[in-house]
C-alpha cells in the first residue's frame, strides 16, 4: 500500500488507470481515505483545536470521497460523459480514493510556526485537488480540461446539498 499511495501522490496518470481496472483495489482506496481522516483529525487535535473542529477534520474525507464520488460520477457519466467513457461508481471511488494519498499532509497542522503548519495543510489539500482531477479523468476518460469542469460541477452541487442539509438542520431547531 505505500507505494501505491506514493504513485498516487506523485500523480501518475498510469496508476490511476490500473487502479481504475482492479475491482479489488477498493478496499486499499478506503484505508487511504480512512488513513487521510486520521491524518487530519489528529493534526488538528494535537494543534488544539477546539472538539468540533477535530471531528470535522475526522468525517470531512470520507464524507467527500463518497458524497463527490457519487457526484462526480453522476455528472461524468451522464451530462458531461465523452465517447470514450465508460465508468462505474466504484471505479470513481478507487481512482479518488487513492488521490486522498497526499491527505496524509494534513497533519502538517502542528509544524510551527501555525502559519506554516496551515500553509502546509493547504499545500496539502491543494495536492488532493490536482490527484483528484488526474483520477476522474482516468476514471471517466476524460480529457483534462472535461475532468475539471466534473470536478468542477460535482463540487457545486455537493455545496449545494450540504448548504440545504445545513439550512433544513437551523431550520429544525428553531
Amino acid at each position: 500500500l505505500p507505494r501505491r499511495m506514493f504513485r498516487a501522490a506523485c500523480i501518475e496518470s498510469q496508476f490511476f488507470e490500473e487502479v481504475e481496472a482492479e475491482p479489488r483495489s477498493i478496499r486499499q482506496a478506503f484505508v487511504v481515505v480512512l488513513l487521510t481522516c486520521f491524518a487530519g483529525s489528529l493534526g488538528s487535535w494535537l494543534a488544539g483545536r477546539p472538539p468540533f473542529v477535530v471531528a470535522t477534520d475526522l468525517l470531512e474525507p470520507l464524507v467527500l470521497w463518497l458524497a463527490g464520488g457519487a457526484f462526480t460520477y453522476m455528472v461524468g457519466a451522464t451530462f458531461l460523459r465523452g465517447p470514450e467513457t465508460v465508468t462505474s461508481y466504484a471505479e470513481v471511488l478507487r481512482t479518488t480514493g487513492f488521490a486522498w494519498a497526499p491527505g496524509l499532509l494534513r497533519l502538517a497542522i502542528v509544524v510551527p510556526p501555525e502559519s506554516l503548519g496551515f500553509g502546509l495543510t493547504v499545500f496539502a489539500d491543494l495536492w488532493v485537488l490536482v490527484a483528484g482531477i488526474v483520477a476522474v479523468r482516468q476514471a471517466l476518460d476524460f480529457t483534462t480540461w472535461r475532468a475539471i469542469g466534473t470536478f468542477g460541477a460535482s463540487y457545486a452541487l455537493l455545496l449545494l446539498t450540504f448548504e440545504g442539509l445545513l439550512l433544513r438542520l437551523v431550520s429544525l431547531r428553531f
